[in-house]
């Protein structure tokens, strides 16, 4: 298997993250070193905090139950008890006016079903993730961006509400970045300053190893930039 650790670590410091990135798996089984998750959590998001925070274990829909929103763009259909859950949950975000019901037919979701999710920080992942959530500021998602195009992975279009359909979008051979909703940031403590984007699990070697070529390129661009407003007589301020 791929050298997980070291992609995280490379990651960590090129970016200059101050979480771990988040390996997600989607499994028809669960593997047999992991430990199902036991407890409640609000959101599916709040799995990831659990991750980055080094747990590593599995859940399954019944854990996502109480995130209606989060179950949609998982295709985890709620109980019949529950289904009017997500009708309530949309029909106050269109009173508020946060988001309009022809929306939703365009978010993102998995394809299929999950049976088990794997959730652990890329560096501890026991399978190959299908999806790296990396958290950080602007400038360090920039970077990773940059590494994509080069790495000819398609890079989405920054998505807004809601951040978990970062994960559907990249799923297909992408990188998808997210501003992180309300919801989220209330969830996992995201602070105004950082941002999210998901890479494919399978190009996140590949976008890894060229982040070396695109930190260079950008630290000599810094200089020719600096040099040429020394340069000039700038006007204006």
């Amino acid at each position: 298997m791929t050298d997980y650790a070291a992609l995280e670590e490379r990651l960590t410091q090129t970016l200059t993250l101050t979480r771990r990135p988040v390996a997600i798996a989607f499994r028809d089984q669960a593997p047999a070193s992991v430990t199902k998750f036991t407890g409640t959590q609000p959101s599916g998001c709040s799995f990831w905090k659990l991750a980055a925070d080094g747990r590593v274990f599995y859940t399954v829909p019944s854990d996502h139950y109480n995130c209606p929103i989060g179950s949609y763009t998982h295709n985890i259909p709620l109980p019949p008890e529950r289904e009017h859950e997500l009708r309530q949950t949309l029909s106050l975000m269109g009173e508020l006016g946060y988001v309009s019901m022809d929306e939703v037919p365009r978010i993102p979701r998995l394809k299929t079903p999950p049976t088990v999710i794997v959730y652990a920080a890329l560096g501890q992942t026991p399978v190959d993730p299908d999806a790296v959530i990396v958290t950080g500021m602007p400038g360090g998602l920039m970077l990773l961006h940059e590494a994509a195009a080069r790495s000819n992975v398609t890079v989405n279009p920054m998505l807004g509400r809601p951040t978990c359909m970062a994960i559907p979008a990249a799923m297909g051979q992408a990188l998808t970045s997210s501003y992180g909703c309300i919801g989220n940031r209330v969830y996992t403590d995201l602070p105004a300053s950082e941002l999210y984007s998901v890479i494919s699990g399978a190009d996140v070697a590949n976008i890894t190893n060229e982040l070396e070529t695109i930190v260079r390129a950008n630290a000599a661009l810094r200089d020719y930039h600096t040099g040429k407003i020394a340069s000039l007589r700038v006007v204006g301020q």
